[in-house]
């Protein structure tokens, strides 16, 4: 038999491969971004400088404060058939001594307030008040079939029911007292009787009692 051998073979070793440098993402060779302290970048991107955040700045109070005691859907029969429209009264006044009820009708509701707004300003009346935004004395008057009397009630603020305390309200009255002595439950009459009573202090002359 013959005699077998182990001869080694020598291998060469495995080829080394260059391995490539790191790029460097163009993104991190930026710049920094300058801070502009007018809010134009970073956390307030998309404000303008100077520009207003609201709309609230520009509105003005109005000079008449309003409010509706009255509003009815009214029908009126043509020939072609029904026709509603829809019939406001509101009171107006700037609480400083001026105050009017109007009255307006008209398709829709906005057109008539709008209407009765007008009307009121165009009977606004102005009440002679005391340093204490009353009145000097007591007063009654009578519309319709509504009768009041309005009269001073020192310390005791608005004692007042129905449509009457909203034109006190409004009128910037206090310490001021009204006693409906009718049964009417008719808003837009009690009213016009609280204008009316009050209008007879228009040409009064509070002097002496103050």
């Amino acid at each position: 038999m013959d005699e077998i051998t182990n001869t080694i073979i020598p291998v060469d070793p495995a080829p080394t491969i260059p391995v490539p440098a790191k790029s460097h993402d163009s993104r991190d060779n930026r710049p920094a971004r300058p801070h502009d302290s007018s809010g134009a970048g970073g956390g307030d991107k998309g404000k303008r400088p100077g520009r207003r955040s609201s709309r609230r700045d520009t509105r003005t109070k109005p000079e008449f404060d309003q409010k509706i005691v009255s509003l009815r859907r009214v029908t009126r029969v043509m020939a072609g058939g029904r026709r509603f429209s829809f019939s406001v009264c509101l009171v107006a006044g700037n609480r400083k001594g001026s105050v009017g009820v109007g009255q307006g009708k008209a398709s829709d509701t906005p057109l008539a307030i709008e209407k009765a707004f007008r009307d009121a300003k165009k009977h606004m009346i102005t009440v002679n008040t005391t340093k204490e935004m009353s009145i000097p004395h007591e007063v009654e008057a009578k519309y319709a079939s509504s009768r009041v009397k309005i009269m001073p009630a020192r310390g005791k603020g608005i004692l007042a029911g129905s449509s009457v305390r909203t034109v006190l309200e409004l009128a910037g009255l206090r310490e001021i007292g009204a006693k409906l002595f009718s049964r009417s439950k008719n808003s837009a009459n009690n009213a016009y009787v609280a204008i009316k009573a009050l209008k007879q202090l228009e040409a009064t002359k509070i002097r002496d009692y103050k």
